[in-house]
């Protein structure tokens, strides 16, 4: 389940419970284990509810894990305190979905990406610091000018722009990607991929990128992990999980994205993403499943290697499965940018 050459990130049996009222306990990650490459991009799907977003913040150690390991360039920094964690933090950075929120309007731009630098590298001058945020913004498409402004005088795909660029100041290895795109148009959304991937070439960046968007999901990453109910029910190379899906949940994902032409059948699953508070027995998946048996009640499936670099979470690997889709090439993007 791991990129090419040595890991920078390693999550071994990753878990994330909350305790609530009752005694009961909501299961937001559930025993997620993968690894990421330098220079690499790992998509992260499934719907709304399925622990992508409490999985990136915990690899951030933006919240504590419940149990499990994660390791970032062979160190273990599941139990680090705050004070250990700060000088891993400027290695390790957050892209946030909303480029309107995550913003102080009070503050210049100039002034939202002084702050990372006056945190991790305080012995910098002031002009060396001016220097840094006119390379970075230069990075990201922004001009010089853009410092002296603030988040309201820039268009939405602009103020993501200032967000990826807050991330990359200090010139980390691995970035989270919460849905950097959702919240914006679609012409801008193909911008800001097309950015990440200038980035990730340019860089060598690792990309950690959660989303709902199957076909932008297949444009940027290398390989692909779908989540259901706080677990990963199945990972491959982006190709062969585009071509193949070996779990019958990608099989639907794949068949619900929008099909002008009707050009496919699609799967209506039933129901809603059961409760992480009260899973189903046995595969989580099994109360919408078209394919469920009576035995997929009885025990939860492991993650099994089903083809080489190829794993998935199902009892049944007799099932062929469908899917309409196929990953874009990068230039797909490329005449919208």
């Amino acid at each position: 389940m791991s990129g090419t050459g040595a890991p920078l990130l390693e999550v071994t049996d990753l878990a994330k419970h909350y305790p609530i009222t009752g005694g009961r306990t909501l299961r937001a990650v559930d025993g997620v284990s993968f690894t990421l490459g330098a220079g690499e991009v790992l998509g992260i799907v499934g719907e709304s509810g399925s622990g992508k977003t409490t999985l990136g913040r915990t690899v951030l150690r933006l919240t504590a894990a419940s149990a499990g390991t994660i390791r970032f360039r062979g160190e273990e920094i599941t139990d680090y305190s705050r004070r250990r964690m700060r000088p891993v933090r400027r290695h390790m950075q957050l892209v946030f979905q909303d480029p309107y929120a995550s913003l102080n309007p009070r503050m210049s731009v100039e002034q939202i990406l002084a702050i990372p630098l006056q945190v991790h590298e305080p012995g910098l001058k002031r002009a060396e610091r001016r220097d840094r945020i006119e390379a970075v913004l230069s990075t990201v498409g922004l001009f010089p000018e853009a410092a002296s402004r603030y988040p309201h005088e820039f268009s939405g795909g602009q103020r993501q722009r200032v967000g990826i660029a807050r991330a990359l100041i200090c010139n980390p290895a691995l970035l989270v990607a919460d849905e950097p795109v959702s919240a914006l148009d679609v012409s801008v959304q193909a911008q800001v991929v097309n950015l990440l991937l200038d980035l990730r070439q340019r860089l060598g960046l690792a990309i950690l990128f959660i989303a709902h968007d199957l076909a932008v999901v297949g444009l940027i990453s290398d390989r692909v992990a779908v989540m259901y109910l706080g677990r990963i029910v199945e990972i491959a190379e982006t190709t062969t999980l585009f071509a193949r899906p070996r779990h019958p949940y990608t099989e639907a994902l794949f068949s619900a994205v929008p099909d002008i032409g009707g050009r496919h059948d699609r799967i209506l699953l039933q129901g809603d993403i059961p409760s992480p508070v009260s899973p189903p027995s046995g595969c989580p998946f099994r109360t919408r499943c078209p394919y469920a048996e009576a035995a997929c009640a009885e025990a939860l499936p492991p993650l099994v290697e089903r083809a080489p670099g190829h794993f998935a979470a199902c009892r049944r690997p007799e099932l062929t499965l469908s899917s309409p889709l196929s990953p874009q090439p990068v230039s797909r993007f490329a005449a919208d940018a």
